[in-house]
């Protein structure tokens, strides 16, 4: 099917003295997508794959398809007619000045700022100790390039703060470039490092700092696999043709992922060696022995371990090995293997987030998906438990050994993010930044219910709406999730869901298994052959939703991205029937192919890959949205996003899934693909083009329940 008519919107037309119904309709009318005789081989199964060709990011076809479909999604958006009025009012919501906790390197404090509609925030500082209403700018990434596309990265200061290691990325990919400034002089020194993915930087003293990355691929840098991660040491004043690899240049030891760290006291490099995205191997080298060797603390990938903070040769250590929720063990450096750890911080029923400053640890744990916070001294005493504000997220319990005070964070769906100043010996806090924000949390509420998945399993999910909605199922709903790789959705404020609210929309996220909400055990239960689960858990969630009156099929969307864009098309391909529209975000949408591009071999943990085995093959094909969509079937309105320089996901899954949704699709739905250009899979995407993106997802969302006009101009009796 080439082309289909779309219904848009019910006008009223007064006819005579008589009011009808009339329908008015949007023709769209899709690019010819070409089709090839691509065949794969799986355990004697053979897969078409008629839109291989546009896997190839480099060719002229592609371009001009990307070309082609973004005239047709734009031309289509661009008749919304409340499109603009979304718009406006994102920026005017967004337009507030948000400032981050203040951290101290060398003579200076420094902090990030954004004045309001800044594409990308600002890093400020002042003299510590002076008033810091004379703080300057430091480093300005919007002037890297006009419209923001050059972002700001990792940042790293040298331990006495006169060096600024910083990597920028351009227009969203994940490869980067690294740069070094001298703090006082605000000059450049030394040569740009170029070709650096995933990594971390990290200085030794101010002679140099610890990087990693993978060999340049052959073929596309955006969709090329890459494999093989290394780290290397740039010495200042060396190019970096003479960086020396520090680890994992072993061919017959291959790790796709590698982290270095070097301790706070300069004394040991830690080095975190993985396959995938879960479990990892943990290596210690000694610094103050100048032919010291790697010492193995643990040579497997069975657990998530790391060194939390060291006291001389006294380690800390967090880790799930035997604790699915994770714990606290100390062991001395010389002797650093599992057998002679001892338990610091035991395991309990809650997840634990640990993280160390001014001389004590801060233990946040995840309670039901929200923060509880305990502070302990390094003797193991627990101190007392944080009072936090409120109900929400707490993070950001992190500052230097000998600071007396630190900053953290706190947020929930209806608070925006606020900075609290606690005094760590005597456990007070005091507000510290308050946005000032045209948004009143006392008009809106949260609610966490427990809802029952197919198997029984119990799940959590918060839903958020204005006080006093009208429950009868016609109120627009967005139903977001993301369901793994051991991440944890935890409440939090987002400017465009508060813009969304407005309009009398409610937004609702599910703790779903494959997340990190309770522990290894919850990510496990959501990973493979369990996948199905997550799946599962989000269709109990909308029927949870319908079933008591939130909403109905005709007034809900789903929403995710990246995995959370896999769990849309998997949850739209199985049952269409149940949202109106379905809003899959740089999805990873080929599951028979996510582990031939760039860095997905590494997702195998949670996923599998169609080569383990026939069982493998025929569950990822069972579920695998490309190759789930069926003649026939009316599915929900789509609008897929990507971005043209997202080398994590690469938009040919979302390509080939526009594709094959378009030539299939029955019935009236619009099935559009809105491609950013110069955009990656999210970091550091210029808030200009986010409002942009969000105006066209709440636009196409609303237009398509069929509304002709925002909600909030239609059901007055809500008030503001």
């Amino acid at each position: 099917m080439k082309f289909s008519i779309v219904p848009t919107i019910l006008v009223l037309a007064l006819i005579g003295c008589k009011e009808e119904q009339k329908k008015e309709t949007i023709s769209v009318t899709y690019p010819q997508t070409k089709t090839v005789d691509t065949v794969d081989t799986y355990f004697g199964v053979d897969v078409q794959d008629p839109y291989r060709w546009l896997e190839d990011d480099r060719s002229e076809e592609t371009a001009a398809w990307v070309k082609a479909e973004n005239e047709v999604t734009f031309g289509y958006l661009e008749k919304i007619p409340f499109r603009e009025e979304l718009k406006q009012r994102l920026s005017n919501l967004w337009n507030y000045e948000k400032v981050g906790p203040p951290f101290k390197e060398g003579d200076y404090t420094y902090f990030y700022k954004n004045d309001g509609l800044q594409n990308q925030y600002v890093i400020y500082r002042y003299k510590t100790g002076e008033d810091a209403n004379t703080a300057e700018i430091f480093l300005d990434p919007n002037t890297f390039k006009e419209d923001g596309t050059i972002s700001l990265g990792e940042t790293s200061f040298s331990k006495d703060g006169s060096q600024l290691a910083y990597s920028i990325s351009e227009g969203g990919s994940d490869w980067r470039k690294v740069l070094v400034m001298n703090t006082e002089k605000r000059e450049l020194v030394g040569d740009t490092l170029k070709d650096i993915k995933f990594s971390g930087l990290s200085w030794k003293g101010e002679e140099g700092f610890y990087y990693s990355s993978y060999d340049k691929p052959k073929g596309s840098e955006l969709s090329a696999k890459t494999d093989q991660h290394k780290v290397y040491y740039h010495k200042m004043g060396t190019s970096q043709s003479e960086d020396k690899i520090i680890f994992g240049a072993t061919p017959e030891e291959k790790h796709r992922y590698i982290g270095a760290s070097v301790t706070e006291d300069d004394n040991y490099l830690i080095i975190r060696a993985s396959t995938s995205t879960s479990g990892n191997k943990l290596f210690i080298k000694d610094l103050t022995k100048p032919d010291a060797k790697f010492v193995t603390i643990l040579d497997n990938t069975e657990t998530d371990t790391g060194i939390l903070e060291n006291v001389g040769s006294k380690l800390f250590i967090v880790t799930n090995m035997n604790a699915p929720n994770r714990k606290v063990v100390t062991v001395d450096a010389k002797n650093p293997s599992p057998e002679n750890w001892k338990d610091f911080i035991p395991e309990t029923e809650n997840v634990l987030s640990p993280s160390t400053g001014g001389g004590n640890i801060f233990a946040n744990y995840m309670v039901d998906a929200v923060s509880k916070v305990m502070q302990y001294n390094y003797e193991g005493n627990l101190i007392r438990e944080i009072k936090l504000p409120g109900v929400g997220s707490a993070g950001g319990f992190g500052t230097k050994k000998e600071e007396t005070e630190l900053y953290y964070s706190f947020t929930n769906y209806v608070t925006p993010g606020s900075i609290y100043k606690y005094d760590i010996a005597n456990g007070n806090s005091e507000l510290f930044i308050k946005p000032e924000i045209d948004f009143n949390p006392e008009n809106y509420e949260s609610q966490q219910v427990f809802y029952t998945s197919k198997d029984g399993t119990k799940i959590p999910m918060i839903i958020t709406h204005k006080k006093g909605l009208k429950m009868d199922g016609k109120n627009p709903t967005i139903l977001y999730g993301y369901g793994g790789f051991n991440i944890s959705l935890t409440p939090s404020f987002s400017i465009a869901n508060a813009v969304w609210m407005e309009q009398g929309g409610i937004y609702a996220v599910p703790n779903l298994r494959g997340g990190g909400e309770y522990g290894k055990k919850w990510h496990d239960a959501g990973t493979q052959q369990k996948k199905q689960n997550v799946f599962d858990d989000f269709i109990a969630a909308a029927e949870y939703l319908i079933k008591n009156n939130y909403t109905s099929s005709d007034y809900l969307a789903i929403r995710g991205g990246s995995n959370g864009g896999l769990l849309v098309g998997a949850t739209m391909t199985q049952r269409p029937d149940l949202m109106k529209v379905a809003l899959p975000a740089v999805g990873v949408l080929d599951m028979l192919r996510y582990h031939t591009f760039t860095a997905g071999a590494g997702w195998a943990y949670d996923y599998g890959t169609a080569e383990d085995n026939k069982e493998m093959f025929e569950y990822l094909k069972g579920y695998s949205p490309l190759h789930n969509v069926k003649e026939g079937v009316q599915y929900p309105a789509t609008l897929i996003t990507t971005g043209d320089h997202d080398d994590r996901v690469v938009p040919a899954h979302s390509f080939k899934f526009a594709a094959e949704l378009q030539s299939k699709q029955t019935g009236n739905n619009p099935v559009l693909i809105r491609i950013e250009t110069d955009a990656g899979h999210g970091a550091g995407t210029p808030v200009s083009k986010t409002i942009e993106q969000y105006a066209d997802i709440f636009g196409f969302t609303l237009f398509n329940m069929g509304f002709e006009e925002l909600p909030e101009n239609v059901n007055k009796d809500i008030k503001k």
